[in-house]
């Protein structure tokens, strides 16, 4: 209780109800904000301790800058854009004015920023900009880019290093840090009349925006025993302790003191037997001493290798302590077995941005693709004018885009996060002219990084490694002359769609041509016609493209077959055409029988895209995890319809919720009421989802102590969802936030799971308080 004595607090002082501000009123255009003695301000606390308040660049744009936004050749606006005091968003000016949660970007939703004409849009449309004026923020998520001209190269210049200088600070943020920022920026805004004072009015604002519905009586208690004046006003230290008190994490305090003991420090011993009850692996006492030095803040108790609540707090709210384990952050899996041994990250219609009836196509879609560990990307191609190959959707409103500038993204982004090689999967649909123009498109624009012959090292038995192919880009297309039909045409990928589903599409099967057969070394596409090993040589190069239905046929049909030939070559699985609006299938099915190249709609945000991200969390992010034995062994007896009995058994106590997102930041009295579900995703016979009750009107720290269990028989294939829902009687739940990672990765002990939105971007300070425990038979 963070007031014991309530009842004996007198009644509030009656104040009418108030209507927080989103965004700063400091940051709107008629209050321009001085940096000039901005250190006073509590919205400058953040920017302080991260030692940027006096960097040039950053009180640059503290001041704000007018830049032109330029989303086509007509419309290029001039806009202010402006950095919030809180030092972890962005405010900018709009033509039309929208809600205040609509006027700002957050740093943590920025995936990458590009100096110069490094966009599609600049591209086409920043030409009258000299490229050292011209800047692109790109954002996690669906966000479109945006493409900014300053007025000066300096200027520009500014915005580039600041930003740089802000995100690297936050990355570098501890839990904690991220919390004390994230609290303080909404101190700042609850602060109406900017004067650091917080009547209780403020601070009933305060925390309506932190999403609780606290108590008036309760509150007022907690306001009075930090008015230590007694004025009705906190100010600097009473401040403080009102937030400490507010941010208090009871749950963690009785786990500190049930291992430290009446001393309340832990020793190293002590701290040592807390990691062996969490069920770390070959936990030793330096491991403990480790832990004391990197986390612990106070230097005497650091000295006598003691632990306090605070370093205690630090340690669970750091990576260490989150659920997922470290180890498996870098690449730790053998990266030399042939290709068909690894699960990649596959991306289908990459191009499209939207739906695949009349949605724009992109460069940029693709960037965002390999941004997110993508190592398989579609090229849909067609007949172009001029000579040029375009890519998009045929026969629909899709945009085009020129099939050389795509190239070209492969080559400039490709291999930014992953070293891993790249496979374009090629959709043909052009004459043996552009067919020639592709391949000298793919040949002058890649380069060396282009495969184009058989590695000397290589076994003829089965495909190269991921390791062997570091910085490679494959083609996945027709070979001549075994692709041939038996009227002597070449086959698509198309056409076996279209006699598996008997779609009446046009046939846009032509002749391959030589130049562009001799690319697909590793990747030849191939009609399955069976399962079993064909007599002869091994055909490891072979790559089948087979329709979800098409998949799911086999799985159910001819399990194990399908699961032996998936450990000697590719299979590639993609959503059916009759998917207009480009939702995705679960790809937890396909993985289940070994398909390496499960392919998703990216631009799709969904559980089925939250799967796909969590299957590839792990490793590196690098696009490849190997897949389990089971489904390596060419003799393997596993049917994924037919796991056997449970050997594995997950559970999962939900704890506890800390600073769960508002999801209407407009209406300051709209609270979430928040519940967490749990769901399995593996075999079917694995699959399940367990739920909480919901704890009405507290998004900030709702506590459930829930206890949720699952019996596992395919542990290797399990992945497990964390979801946080708001409850709601009469409609749908809304959802506010997930975390997904594989069962193996998962560690086990009190841990916190740091939830990501809907796009995948990252929602921290919120996080989830659970104990994991895993009992393997």
């Amino acid at each position: 209780m963070l007031c014991g004595r309530w009842r004996r607090c007198r009644r509030p002082p009656e104040e009418p109800p108030v209507s927080p501000q989103v965004a700063a009123p400091a940051a709107l255009p008629h209050s321009p904000a001085s940096s000039e003695g901005g250190t006073k301000r509590p919205g400058l606390r953040a920017l302080k301790k991260m030692g940027l308040t006096e960097d040039e660049d950053v009180r640059a744009m503290l001041r704000g800058s007018r830049l032109r936004k330029i989303r086509s050749r007509t419309w290029q606006q001039e806009r202010l854009y402006r950095l919030q005091e809180d030092g972890l968003s962005v405010w900018f000016q709009r033509r039309i004015p929208r809600a205040p949660s609509q006027h700002i970007f957050f740093l943590q939703h920025i995936e990458d920023v590009r100096e110069g004409h490094q966009s599609e849009g600049l591209r086409r449309f920043g030409a009258a900009f000299a490229p050292a004026r011209c800047l692109t923020i790109a954002f996690k998520g669906r966000r479109k880019n945006l493409d900014l001209a300053a007025p000066t190269a300096e200027e520009a210049q500014r915005w580039v290093r600041g930003l740089a200088k802000l995100r690297a600070r936050l990355d570098a943020m501890s839990q904690r840090e991220r919390t004390h920022t994230w609290i303080h920026s909404y101190l700042h805004r609850a602060d109406s009349n900017q004067d650091s004072k917080m009547s209780f009015k403020e601070m009933k604002s305060l925390l309506r925006m932190v999403n609780v519905d606290m108590n008036d009586m309760y509150a007022y208690c907690l306001f009075k025993e930090c008015d230590r004046s007694n004025n009705e006003r906190l100010e600097g230290a009473e401040i403080e302790e009102f937030l400490r008190r507010l941010l208090k994490r009871p749950e963690l305090e009785d786990i500190f003191h049930r291992y430290s003991g009446e001393d309340r420090v832990l020793s190293a011993p002590e701290l040592l037997e807390f990691l062996e009850d969490q069920g770390e692996d070959g936990a030793m006492l330096d491991r403990a001493q480790q832990l004391i030095q990197t986390y612990e803040l106070n230097e005497t108790a650091k000295q006598h290798e003691l632990m306090t609540l605070d370093g205690f707090m630090m340690y669970l709210l750091s990576p260490e302590g989150a659920a997922l384990d470290t180890a498996h952050m870098q690449v730790f899996q053998d990266m030399s077995q042939p290709l068909a041994h690894y699960f990649i990250s596959s991306s289908h219609n990459t191009y499209l941005t939207d739906s695949q009836i009349g949605g724009p196509s992109s460069t940029e879609a693709y960037v965002r693709a390999f941004a997110q560990g993508c190592r398989c990307v579609e090229l849909d191609c067609w007949e172009g004018p001029g000579g040029e190959p375009v890519i998009y959707h045929g026969h629909t409103l899709t945009s085009k885009i020129l099939f050389r500038d795509v190239v070209q993204a492969v080559r400039d982004h490709a291999f930014t996060l992953s070293p891993y090689p790249v496979i374009l999967s090629l959709e043909n649909h052009c004459g043996l002219e552009q067919q020639a123009v592709m391949a000298r498109h793919l040949r002058t624009i890649l380069g060396d990084m282009l495969v184009t012959q058989v590695l000397d090292s290589q076994n003829p038995e089965e495909l190269p490694s991921p390791e062997q192919l570091k910085g490679r880009v494959l083609v996945k297309g027709k070979k001549l002359p075994a692709a041939r039909s038996e009227d002597g045409r070449a086959l698509s990928d198309r056409e076996e769609e279209e006699e598996e589903e008997e779609e009446e599409e046009e046939e846009a099967a032509k002749q391959i041509s030589p130049e562009l057969s001799a690319l697909a070394v590793y990747c030849c596409a191939s009609r399955l016609r069976t399962l079993q090993p064909v007599p002869g040589p091994a055909q490891p190069c072979q790559v089948s493209s087979l329709s979800e239905r098409k998949a799911r046929k086999l799985i159910r049909e001819a399990g194990n077959s399908f699961v032996r030939h998936n450990t000697r070559q590719l299979t590639r699985v993609y959503p059916l055409g009759l998917r207009m609006n480009s939702a995705n299938y679960s790809p937890q099915e396909m993985w289940n029988s070994g398909c390496q190249l499960v392919a998703l709609n990216f631009q799709t945000p969904g559980y089925e895209m939250d799967l796909n991200a969590g299957r590839f969390l792990i490793n590196g992010q690098c696009g490849y995890v190997l897949k389990p034995a089971c489904l390596r062994q060419p003799d393997t007896a596993f049917d994924p319809e037919c796991p056997g009995l449970p050997r594995t058994t997950l559970t999962i106590q939900v704890l506890t919720a800390q600073q769960l997102p508002k999801l209407n930041a407009e209406k300051p009295h709209s609270i979430v009421d928040p519940l967490v579900r749990i769901e399995i995703h593996g075999v079917s016979a694995d699959c399940a989802r367990k739920e909480t009750n919901y704890v009405l009107n507290n998004g900030f720290n709702p506590r459930w102590g829930q206890t949720l269990q699952f019996q596992l028989r395919a542990p290797e294939l399990a992945l497990v969802r964390f979801v946080v829902e708001d409850y709601d009687t009469t409609s749908p739940n809304d959802f506010v936030g997930q975390f997904t990672l594989p069962l193996n990765s998962l560690k086990q002990g009190y841990r916190h799971i740091h939830l990501l939105s809907k796009d995948g971007a990252s929602l921290s300070p919120a996080t989830l308080f659970v104990h994991i425990r895993i009992q393997r038979s």
